[in-house]
């Protein structure tokens, strides 16, 4: 079997609480952000970007999530507070994945989201190939206009999700997947 194949065919996401270091290193994220942009990309407008999230500024962030949720949530208590702080911090590396579709006179705006998406699991296939776990999550926060400007999104930026990268505790079991004969029509 080709590796490629093998290597999407056991491809399991991890909860990033079961991550723990080493992270990839700067020279790895570089790869895995070159891999992750060669996505198809209609009209070749780079419709995303890329926030990486490692050391100190996964706490830094964390301590802006957790305020925001407590700003919503006053009786939330010590534990839940610590829990939204955390958020960030178990992987030794977060790659924001920021969505910049925008009306244009040839592209769709739906395109340009789907190639954001793409970005996102070209990231994830890349960061799995050099032997890394990874969690593409979003959370209550991605859509939070404070977190993102607090991450430097501008008002017409949109969070297409955060990837949660580091080596696995332990990978998890697989869950059931899709039974190809109930999603693939055949004409």
């Amino acid at each position: 079997m080709n590796a490629t194949l093998d290597m999407l065919r056991t491809r399991r996401s991890v909860p990033p609480v079961r991550m723990t270091e080493p992270g990839p290193s700067p020279e790895q994220i570089d790869t895995i952000l070159t891999l992750a942009s060669r996505v198809p990309d209609h009209g070749k407008l780079a419709p995303w970007r890329f926030i990486v999230i490692a050391g100190a500024a996964r706490e830094r962030i964390g301590a802006v999530i957790a305020k925001t949720y407590a700003a919503d949530n006053p009786e939330a208590d010590a534990a839940r507070l610590d829990l939204e702080a955390k958020r960030l911090a178990h992987a030794p590396v977060v790659v924001a994945v920021v969505s910049r579709a925008g009306p244009h006179v040839k592209i769709p705006e739906w395109e340009q989201v789907l190639s954001a998406g793409a970005a996102c699991m070209n990231l994830v296939v890349a960061a799995n190939a050099q032997g890394f776990a990874t969690a593409w999550l979003t959370e209550w926060y991605a859509y939070d206009r404070r977190v993102l400007e607090a991450l430097g999104l501008d008002p017409r930026e949109k969070l297409a999700g955060f990837i949660h990268i580091g080596a696995p505790e332990e990978i998890p079991s697989d869950r059931p997947r899709p039974d190809l004969a109930e999603i693939v029509t055949r004409l």
